[in-house]
């Protein structure tokens, strides 16, 4: 069964094929210079994973990775070449998501600060390829095989917010619940828990859970992000059964805003929380 919201798939701009190709020439390239993508990883300052998605066309080369590795691999401006293309191609890719996503998610393009609490599932941003895989395809009713891959990557997309310099300020609080579930499979899971370690560990990003044991809780009203972006107010954004709500209200927002602050407090402190999730591998 097909979605009912009103989509514009990446492939009706071309954005899709462009990634695509670019990744088909990344991996040659690569196989020709006689590197694994561990080793292209390290030398480009990124991780292994990164590297994959991008071959695969799931994840957009960024421009400044383009020019790296150019000079990594001898491709002699072969891929310097597609940089400008790619940023054109960026601008267009915000399209892909659906109608009612669009506004959050040029917010959230553009966010110099995003604070997020989590209580069902690991927030979209922190997913792995396989995971938001997995919840894709649990997700009821179900969606077709073309709407799931088309799903995990523009999730996998959002992801690059991570890597812009300068890098926006982050912060996610995840329940303990969430972190304990094994969607996907114990693969997964561990990959997904790896995948929480790392980017737990960037100098941008703070990572806390909140156990489970806590007897009092600021907030049962469910999820929520918290959105600034450049030279725009604080916003808050909500997602009930497929509802979205896009609170600009500058009193509801500071009422959420209150309620993040006594979160953090009651969760785990970032080396906290890095330790419980390093727990939880080293007892699988």
């Amino acid at each position: 069964m097909t979605e009912e919201r009103p989509e514009r798939p990446a492939e009706v701009d071309g954005t899709a094929h462009l990634f695509s190709a670019l990744g088909k020439q990344i991996k040659v390239l690569r196989e020709n210079a006689v590197m694994s993508q561990r080793e292209l990883g390290i030398a480009a300052h990124c991780g292994e994973d990164l590297i994959s998605s991008m071959e695969r066309g799931v994840r957009t080369p960024q421009p400044d990775f383009l020019v790296r590795a150019d000079e990594l691999l001898g491709a002699g401006g072969v891929l310097r070449a597609a940089v400008e293309d790619v940023r054109e191609a960026q601008k267009k890719a915000r399209t892909r998501h659906p109608e009612w996503y669009r506004d959050y998610a040029k917010l959230e393009a553009e966010a110099i600060e995003l604070h997020d609490y989590s209580n069902q599932v690991v927030h979209g941003l922190l997913q792995t390829e396989d995971y938001a895989r997995a919840i894709f395809s649990q997700r009821r009713p179900l969606l077709d095989g073309e709407t799931i891959e088309k799903r995990v990557a523009d999730r996998l997309a959002r992801q690059q917010m991570f890597e812009r310099w300068p890098a926006p300020t982050c912060s996610f609080i995840l329940e303990e619940a969430a972190i304990q579930r094994p969607i996907g499979g114990p693969a997964v899971h561990e990959a997904q828990l790896q995948q929480l370690l790392r980017i737990g560990r960037l100098r941008t990003v703070e990572l806390q859970i909140m156990p489970t044991d806590r007897e009092e809780h600021p907030n049962v009203d469910g999820v929520f992000t918290l959105l600034t972006a450049k030279a725009r107010q604080q916003v808050a954004y909500t997602e009930v059964q497929g509802y979205p709500r896009l609170i600009t209200d500058t009193e509801e927002v500071r009422l959420i805003t209150a309620r993040y602050g006594i979160l953090r407090s009651q969760a785990l402190n970032a080396r906290e929380t890095l330790s419980l999730i390093e727990k939880m591998l080293g007892e699988r």
